[in-house]
């Protein structure tokens, strides 16, 4: 005869319990800590609005918000040779973008080519751009070579986000699994094929951030076209913010120019977040789905 023992019930488990459990690699901090985390997060805050506070305060006191400081921003001369100073940024910042990413992927091939002097020559140009001075090369190529500042301001920034780029793309292919490669030449690819087909595709995702971040500092460059001579945007606000007869509003004009920019650089990171969530749902890159187990067809003879 048997007799069955009754279990005592196990008591219920914890938030802290499951939290423990949940990961081996961090632990959740206490109430004394979130407490104390709380605080940080207030005095932080707290001094953020102070110093915020400061700067209204300093700006007020210095008059930069009178009517004659902000006037010239309601002329329509004014209003058009900000528009046109944009306009340029714009097209130095197109020219540099897609020179820029071409010298990189043609500086990408010869560092990843198998043959020596091929790859030496590649290398050394990609070190001695990164290494020189953007202003400097600008200022060679407008000076010395007596370019006009157009094709001097791309040609400076090409060069260098050109020479960075092509390290970006060189580790981007080199960070893909060394089975992918090794996979595609055992079916009989060919070189080309394989970076075009099998490498090039998975180191997208892996570069674009990279890419995105070089491409802003490349539109942020577009300023230094201004000491060329260069009617960009910030050219264009140098000249609003020097003019005697609106008090020189410096201030001002930093305050109307500065949102582009960000307003332009946090667009480039939407476009580069847009571009990634697009790859996730390409066909050719989402993962196939594979059918649950199911009994096969027994061979003849088979049980």
């Amino acid at each position: 005869m048997t007799s069955t023992a009754s279990k005592a019930p196990k008591p219920p488990r914890t938030a802290k319990a499951s939290r423990s459990d949940s990961t081996a690699l961090y632990d959740f901090p206490g109430p004394r800590t979130e407490r104390r985390h709380r605080w940080y997060g207030v005095l932080a805050t707290a001094a953020v609005a102070a110093l915020f506070g400061w700067l209204l305060y300093l700006l007020f006191a210095t008059d930069q918000f009178t009517a004659t400081k902000w006037t010239p921003f309601e002329y329509q001369g004014i209003q058009d040779l900000l528009l046109r100073g944009l306009g340029n940024t714009l097209k130095a910042f197109a020219y540099a973008a897609v020179f820029s990413l071409a010298l990189g992927a043609v500086l990408a091939c010869g560092r990843l080519s198998e043959h020596p002097p091929l790859r030496w020559l590649a290398t050394a140009l990609v070190e001695f751009f990164r290494a020189m001075p953007v202003l400097v090369m600008i200022f060679f190529i407008f000076v010395a070579l007596k370019v006009h500042a157009l094709p001097a301001l791309v040609a400076g920034l090409t060069l260098y986000n050109g020479s960075v780029l092509a390290e970006v793309f060189r580790t981007g292919v080199n960070s893909v699994e060394r089975g992918q490669r090794e996979a595609a030449y055992a079916l009989g690819m060919r070189k080309t094929q394989v970076m075009t087909y099998v490498l090039v595709p998975q180191a997208v995702r892996a570069m674009l951030p990279t890419i995105i971040s070089q491409l802003v500092v490349a539109l942020k460059d577009t300023s230094l076209g201004y000491l060329i001579t260069y009617e960009e945007f910030l050219h264009a606000g140098k000249l609003i913010a020097s003019n005697l007869d609106y008090d020189l509003p410096f201030i001002p004009v930093v305050m109307v120019i500065s949102p582009i920019y960000i307003g332009m650089c946090m667009l480039l990171s939407w476009f580069a977040h847009w571009l990634a969530g697009r790859q996730r749902r390409n066909p050719r890159t989402e993962a196939v789905g594979v059918a649950p187990a199911s009994p096969g067809t027994l061979l003849p003879g088979g049980q």
